[in-house]
């Protein structure tokens, strides 16, 4: 397996990624169109793909705008084998290397990606919306958390 950072000719496949996910799914596909991913991984922030055989099985994107995270997803398939938490990793290093603020990402509750974010470090702070639980990553966290 291969990580990189994600390069616009990756947005065909991160879309696939993101249209097979079997929670957090998007009502309309259309919601999130090229452009928007584009846009977040080259002038927000940053995005990050693991790729094996020529094929993406996840990607995360963050955006340094709003110190969030836009996107940690996964195929279905590829779920539970590090690659997320490998993927997490390289992004929350960049993002705390280019600022120390808080970052913050909302997700479903009860899902797998909730306990993910609080087994990876996360806080929990409340909600976003009136659906998503909201998590947060301190720059002093993710600091102690990397020196583990």
């Amino acid at each position: 397996m291969i990580y990189r950072v994600a390069i616009p000719a990756d947005i065909a496949q991160i879309q696939v990624v993101r249209h097979t996910v079997k929670e957090n799914t998007l009502s309309d596909p259309a919601l999130v169109p090229d452009a928007d991913v584009f846009d977040f991984m080259t002038h927000r922030g940053r995005g990050w793909v693991c790729e094996s055989d020529g094929q993406i099985l996840g990607f995360a994107i963050v955006d340094l705008i709003e110190h969030n995270i836009w996107a940690l997803f996964l195929r279905p398939e590829c779920e539970r084998q590090g690659i997320g938490e490998r993927l997490q990793t390289m992004m929350l290093d960049w993002y705390f290397e280019q600022t120390q603020e808080t970052v913050w990402l909302g997700t479903a509750p009860g899902t797998r990606a909730e306990g993910f974010y609080q087994h990876t470090g996360w806080t929990r702070a409340g909600m976003h919306g009136q659906r998503e639980v909201k998590f947060e990553m301190r720059y002093t966290d993710w600091q102690a958390r990397r020196a583990q």
